[in-house]
């Protein structure tokens, strides 16, 4: 997986995904997705890596099968809050 974390004044993004979606573009009917190299390139990391930084950030952007299963294992997510693009998982975190 790929994470890079956004940090603002106020806020952290992690932008998270796995490593061969990194550069692609996906469309399926009317959903787009784009895992742009400009907002999910970072650094390499392992499942606890990423469970760490989850911890850390205000919100979560995620794209590909292995890292949304992590976040689903984790609690994060449930079934319902994930959306598929072309059999690929994609899911957003909003902590409140």
């Amino acid at each position: 997986m790929i994470a890079k974390k956004h940090e603002h004044e106020t806020t952290s993004v992690l932008a998270v995904c796995d490593k061969e979606h990194l550069g692609k573009t996906y469309e399926d009917g009317k959903l787009f997705f784009n895992v742009s190299e400009r907002f999910f390139s970072g650094e390499e990391i392992g499942e606890n890596e990423l469970i760490e930084l989850i911890k850390e950030v205000d919100s979560i952007n995620f794209f590909g099968n292995k890292c949304v299963e992590i976040a689903q294992k984790e609690g994060l997510i449930s079934e319902s809050n994930v959306i598929t693009i072309k059999g690929f998982k994609h899911a957003q975190v909003y902590k409140i």
